[in-house]
């Protein structure tokens, strides 16, 4: 998830007079990766390395999850983000200049993602000003400290090497692939062990990825971030027909997971939406065809399997992160900024259903 240092502003999800309505993602611009092949320019190496992330973004929750999964806890250190995200400023009000003027301004306005401070209390683990650098207050801050002229997306995830000061990527689905075996000689055999990405199942992943990431994972934003209704009709309908796939393949198989008995990359990347469907996407972006606990059992299952029941998914999903991000970070969407206090609990447990779905199960 991004804020952009350009002429728009960071709540500017499709672009000002695109009369397609479409939101369209950028692409992450950071690509290097960590490597234990010999001579790397990055090698893994223990505390080099630090993942920058929010709880509210559903791309650094993969990087969050596989950090946890592979015991890179002692390895690749983390800080969050406030779960706030916007302008200083509207640049729309700014009087008028001469372009370079108003670029220059626009880009000391325009702080996005920004370090909670001390004296904030929010939920969960390393909610804290940046440890690494004192004069940083916001994500943006070190972009600008890799290049001063840079003009592209402030993104979490983001991740740092302190060794040289760089970025060294700053794109989820390459930053997990990282976790899953770059740095298996500095861990315990128990984690060297757990392989997301197995031989035998990288092709039906891969394939899995395309439509999940498409029409699921980004299929939300397309839906909620469309400004035509043309371009929201066709991005809601196409995200419940694949909500619709995932439901007879979840309903066809022993489970308890993706692809069988172990947790997999399908599973990592589809729990990042699907645990923020209910809560925050079914009203905040229109989603409301159906919800999951009533409209998807075998989803609802599986969800509530990994979040109950693997630590790496529970410890790293902060419902008011996630809530308060996009309701009131999305004025465009929601201008009051009010959060809805509802659904209650935010995820059920295991052996609780909604009322439609026990009063249904009782007349079988």
């Amino acid at each position: 998830m991004s804020s952009t240092a350009n002429t728009s502003r960071i709540t500017d999800w499709v672009a000002p007079g695109d009369r397609s309505g479409e939101f369209k993602r950028g692409q992450s611009v950071f690509r290097d990766f960590i490597s234990k092949k010999p001579g790397a320019e990055f090698p893994p190496e223990k505390g080099r390395y630090h993942l920058y992330v929010s709880y509210a973004c559903p791309w650094a929750h993969r990087t969050l999850i596989t950090r946890k999964l592979k015991g890179l806890d002692d390895i690749v250190g983390f800080t969050v983000v406030h779960w706030h995200m916007g302008d200083k400023g509207d640049p729309a009000l700014l009087p008028s200049q001469i372009l370079e003027d108003i670029v220059l301004t626009v880009r000391k306005t325009k702080k996005g993602w920004r370090f909670a401070t001390p004296d904030e209390n929010l939920p969960g683990e390393n909610v804290t000003p940046d440890p690494n650098h004192k004069d940083v207050t916001h994500l943006r801050d070190l972009y600008f400290k890799v290049n001063p002229d840079y003009t592209g997306r402030f993104t979490v995830p983001t991740l740092w090497d302190k060794k040289t000061g760089r970025i060294v990527n700053n794109e989820s689905s390459e930053i997990i692939r990282m976790f899953y075996y770059e740095f298996d000689e500095l861990l315990l055999e128990e984690y060297r062990n757990v392989n997301p990405f197995p031989e035998e199942l990288r092709k039906q992943i891969e394939e899995t990825n395309k439509w999940t990431y498409d029409d699921i994972n980004n299929g939300v934003y397309k839906s909620g971030f469309a400004t035509t209704q043309e371009a929201y009709e066709r991005n809601v309908k196409q995200l419940f027909t694949s909500l619709d796939r995932v439901e007879a393949h979840l309903d066809s198989i022993r489970g308890p997971y993706y692809f069988g008995s172990a947790v997999t990359e399908a599973d990592i990347r589809l729990f990042t939406t699907i645990v923020r469907f209910d809560p925050c996407y079914v009203q905040h972006f229109k989603t409301n065809f159906r919800d999951i606990r009533s409209g998807y059992p075998a989803i609802h299952r599986w969800l509530r399997k990994l979040y109950w029941g693997v630590p790496a998914f529970h410890d790293t999903t902060q419902f008011e992160h996630i809530k308060k991000h996009y309701t009131k970070s999305h004025k465009q969407i929601n201008p009051f900024g009010i959060t809805p206090l509802g659904p209650v609990p935010d995820i059920l447990p295991n052996d609780k259903e909604v009322a439609a779905v026990e009063a249904k199960s009782r007349q079988k």
